[in-house]
């Protein structure tokens, strides 16, 4: 699968491995960076869905995605993202990448707004699913976000920090199809970074996701973009 992701905000906090750990299935153990586990709630612009050698599907491929995302360490020893959720405006998109990928999408009404050259609004609410009986969730309150964000400089590839590097040096992803672990490649340029500021944040999608409400001060990142290629999933 060939896709594009730009204009895309990188908001992580630190958590406990062991709280992390305990929304993993078998055979995933948390990543951690100078003993934290990293949650990542990124929203951004996902363009041009399609399959090498056909063309995209003119708007249905193109829409706003925000996900919500830890990193783990497989059975092999390989690095990989870990989706606890991922949004998207498009509901037929969202049905088929569950089916096909295993991983959970969402369908949502989203927009990406930008508020003069270097302040970007990003809002989710989240349609479908609801959250079931028990969760801790209202049907009313099934997950939203609105972050806003401030791009600053762009930081030169030598300057980025071991935690930076952390958080946006992956080149893969891990899901679970029938009950077994899958893997898929990810290829795509090094990113370019900026350093921004975030101005708002109100966010539920984490704590939808099963996890604590995030505290302190979270690391604030943002791209251009880049465009990527995504492997077929294969067992793990």
């Amino acid at each position: 699968m060939l896709q594009g992701w730009h204009s895309l905000a990188s908001v992580h906090w630190r958590y406990d491995p062991a709280v992390v750990q305990s929304l993993l299935p078998d055979g995933l153990v948390v990543d951690t960076f100078d003993g934290d586990a990293w949650v990542g709630l990124i929203p951004f612009d996902m363009r041009r869905i399609r399959i090498p050698g056909c063309p995209s599907l003119g708007g249905w491929s193109t829409f706003p995605e925000t996900n919500v995302r830890t990193y783990v360490v497989d059975p092999d020893g390989r690095r990989a993202v870990w989706f606890f959720s991922l949004d998207i405006s498009r509901v037929v998109p969202a049905v088929v990448a569950r089916a096909s990928y295993g991983l959970p999408y969402c369908w949502s009404s989203m927009s990406i707004t930008r508020h003069g050259s270097d302040i970007i609004e990003y809002t989710t609410r989240r349609r479908w699913p609801r959250p079931s009986s028990g969760s801790g969730h209202s049907p009313g309150d099934s997950g939203s976000s609105r972050i806003v964000v401030e791009i600053g400089d762009p930081i030169a590839e030598d300057d980025l920090s071991g935690l930076e590097r952390f958080v946006t040096a992956r080149w893969a992803l891990a899901s679970t199809f029938a009950g077994h672990l899958v893997r898929a490649q990810v290829d795509h340029p090094p990113w370019t970074v900026h350093r921004t500021r975030i101005l708002r944040c109100e966010d539920t999608l984490v704590t939808a996701a099963g996890l604590p409400a995030p505290t302190g001060d979270p690391l604030v990142l943002w791209s251009p973009g880049v465009e990527v290629r995504i492997a077929r999933p294969v067992w793990s």
